[in-house]
């Protein structure tokens, strides 16, 4: 492990050892015995049906993640099947549930060994795909928000309305970032070359490289019909997770977690926001994130709000484990080595050139 992950490993337990403190210090009451009682029937039917429901979802939205990529591969590689890019998908999920952000190369590192591309045009579809899951998730928060009727019942729906003009504004400073990538990505990597020559660690090297491959993966978008096909595969993958978590919250047939449809997106928002920080293995900050929105902004007893949020957790993170395992076990994989190995690949692309 280099001094560099170690830095992030060790910020990132600081960060969550300090969030973990704050919100034990308001649960000094906290009941434990509730809490072990609300999570042991959601083994019995018909709790546990829901449950199952909603990790079958996330497997489709795995599947659709792997639809999705085939279509930026339709360019270079108009063969490829969607079913056989399902593997390294599940196997790269899993690399990122076990190991954390230095497993989060694994999917782009396998696609290209399976495809025979270059790490670097497939490091560039990845970025393409975030801007894609952030414009299909803010289209589904921006409805709830302003359009459908139940939000409006909450307390904090104002919250709820500025969540969503925050992800809409990044979606669209994404947006036109990429557009201007688009358009000048030669010009603007040339420019960022030269004005950062010489700084520390070849940075303006480094920043042109990715924005050069940012620009080719742009280029995967080859037309307005495959922009349509890859925006749907967004929203509809991202509303069957929205309603994955709907089942979860289901799962406890208790009231307070019977959460309207159109508000489980500011769960879904508070998730994302927290997986920011995240640590090998236990994951932190999404379910930190997500029991703080159910106890704050949807009044669930604290018990029940830290039952639930782990197993959205689980669910929508930890699920992918079992069959990830499995076929990185058939296939002989090791996710250390893979992580290491797109990890020296990465800095392999973003090395100077000689000379």
């Amino acid at each position: 492990m280099d001094r560099k992950r170690i830095l992030l490993y060790t910020l990132a337990f600081v960060v969550f050892a300090a969030l973990v403190y704050m919100q034990f210090r308001t649960w000094r009451h906290f009941d434990w015995a509730t809490f072990w009682r609300e999570s042991r029937d959601l083994g019995k039917p018909p709790h546990i049906y829901h449950l199952f429901h909603a990790v079958a979802l996330i497997y489709v939205a795995y599947a659709m993640r792997a639809l999705r990529w085939k279509i930026f591969l339709r360019p270079v590689r108009p063969q490829a099947s969607a079913w056989k890019l399902v593997g390294p998908t599940l196997v790269g999920f899993t690399g990122l549930a076990l190991l954390g952000r230095p497993g989060e190369l694994i999917r782009p590192y396998l696609i290209a060994r399976r495809e025979d591309l270059s790490f670097s045009s497939q490091l560039a579809v990845w970025a393409v795909e975030r801007i894609f899951d952030i414009g299909a998730f803010t289209i589904l928060l921006v409805l709830a928000a302003f359009v459908a009727i139940a939000p409006r019942r909450l307390p904090y729906n104002g919250v709820f309305q500025k969540v969503g003009l925050s992800f809409l504004a990044l979606s669209i400073g994404l947006t036109i970032g990429a557009m201007v990538v688009s358009r000048s990505g030669e010009a603007l990597a040339n420019w960022v070359e030269r004005r950062f020559a010489h700084v520390a660690s070849n940075l303006g090297h480094r920043v042109a490289l990715r924005i050069r491959e940012f620009r080719g993966g742009l280029h995967t978008i080859h037309d307005a019909w495959s922009f349509v096909m890859l925006a749907v595969v967004s929203i509809v993958m991202w509303a069957m997770i929205a309603v994955a978590y709907k089942e979860v919250t289901h799962s406890y047939q208790a009231e307070a977690l019977e959460i309207p449809q159109s508000q489980v997106l500011l769960l879904m928002g508070s998730s994302m926001v927290g997986s920011v920080i995240q640590l090998p293995g236990v994951g932190g900050g999404s379910q930190l994130a997500t029991i703080a929105a159910l106890e704050h902004i949807f009044d669930v007893p604290k018990e029940l709000a830290a039952s639930c949020g782990i197993m959205l957790w689980l669910v929508s993170f930890v699920a992918v484990i079992p069959a990830g395992l499995v076929l990185a076990h058939r296939e002989r994989l090791s996710f250390r080595k893979l992580s290491k190995e797109s990890h020296e690949k990465e800095e392999e692309v973003l090395s100077p050139p000689a000379g």
